[in-house]
């Protein structure tokens, strides 16, 4: 058997006979090991034994792997191996890649491969780790066995077989991290009576002539954080409910379209109603944007979010809310962060008002598939983005 060392030295003469520019440290670390390496060697392995390398299965080869216990930042790693030459096991590597997007940018920068060295421990082992694990990503995963040697090097195993796993979807606990990064700078309550939706006439028309003058619910886009367990999978109608602090009224610019239904906020924010928080993010500008999920009780929207959400009390949040004021209803909505609202069932036209609008449609502000600001401290936390 090789250590380390001596078998990547000897594959990087090999390799470099066949064509291949690498450039390997001969350090024991199994960072050494680049992907396109590994595709190399196990590509050899069915050469003729000429090779050498079966020698390396003196060490067992990890196989049947498992993945378990899928979070946002964390699983878990099982095999089953041979029992022999089990107890000369001191470590585990670990080559964990994010899995290759084929529509990828091809001049954005390549992410570097994880090299994970763990010592050997019963298993299932837990792989945690945001630096490395970011939520709803595609990832591949190869383990191989070694035993460290007293010079510091390592003899090796073969690697095992190649597994994909993606990871999950923020969990309630990360929502709440985001939700309290929010209430820092959602600012003063402004009052607020409607909420409004703008699109084009002919969404309008064609809400008429196909639907019964009922809008419909439909699946929320990818905009925002890319951990966020409603983008791709909960069903709604997006409303804003901002208003211009000098008129108290919504504005007469809108980046979706020149036409506006505008319905009372009664009629979707009211005692029947749940509110949830859904997201927080921006788009590389000095505004953010706060996702609001209203779900009638009962409703499937609503038992969607509660397994998922934080719910907010309707009476006492920081973002909006629904209070008795001198026997009235008061509505009011955070000044400092722009709010989308979802309504997760279908709403009729005849419960509002349809009419132009006499500003401009600024396409700039549309939201509409926006990634999140990576960079930004104020909405990002730390489990991916």
């Amino acid at each position: 058997m090789r250590t380390y060392t001596e078998d990547v030295n000897r594959r990087k003469s090999r390799w470099q006979e066949e064509g291949y520019s690498l450039n390997l440290s001969s350090s024991p670390s199994p960072a050494a090991l680049g992907d396109r390496e590994r595709t190399c060697f196990n590509g050899m392995r069915n050469k003729s034994q000429d090779s050498g390398i079966a020698e390396m299965e003196e060490l067992p080869v990890p196989h049947n792997i498992k993945i378990s216990n899928i979070t946002c930042d964390s699983f878990k790693i099982s095999w089953d191996m041979d029992s022999k030459s089990k107890e000369r096991i001191t470590h585990y590597f670990i080559d964990l890649n994010k899995k290759e997007n084929k529509n990828s940018n091809k001049f954005k920068h390549k992410d570097v491969p994880t090299k994970l060295v763990a010592k050997a421990v019963p298993l299932p082992m837990t792989v945690r780790g945001h630096w490395f694990l970011s939520p709803r990503t595609e990832y591949t995963v190869a383990v191989q066995t070694a035993s460290k040697q007293v010079d510091g090097d390592y003899m090796v195993s073969e690697w095992s077989e190649i597994i994909e796993f993606c990871t999950g979807d923020y969990s309630k606990v990360h929502l709440t991290q985001l939700l309290e990064k929010a209430e820092v700078i959602a600012g003063r309550m402004l009052k607020f009576s409607v909420f409004y939706r703008n699109q084009h006439k002919e969404y309008f028309d064609y809400i008429r002539e196909q639907h019964g003058s009922a809008l419909q619910p439909s699946v929320k886009d990818n905009s925002g954080s890319h951990g966020s367990p409603i983008s791709g999978k909960l069903e709604g109608i997006f409303f804003s409910c901002h208003t211009e602090f000098n008129t108290g009224k919504p504005p007469q610019d809108s980046p979706y379209g020149r036409y506006r239904f505008e319905i009372a906020a009664e009629k979707l924010f009211n005692p029947n109603t749940n509110l949830y928080f859904g997201d927080f993010y921006c788009m590389y500008t000095a505004y953010h944007y706060v996702i609001l999920v209203l779900a009638p009780a009962g409703s499937p929207g609503d038992e969607f979010c509660k397994q998922r959400l934080p719910q907010l009390n309707l009476q006492d949040n920081k973002f909006l809310t629904c209070t008795e004021e001198d026997g009235a209803t008061i509505y009011h909505h955070a000044q400092d962060v722009i709010l989308e609202v979802i309504y997760t069932d279908p709403v009729d036209l005849s419960l509002g008002t349809v009419a132009e609008i006499t500003g401009h449609q600024l396409m700039s502000l549309s939201t509409a598939n926006a990634k999140k600001d990576p960079s930004c401290k104020t909405c990002n936390i730390s489990v991916g983005r």
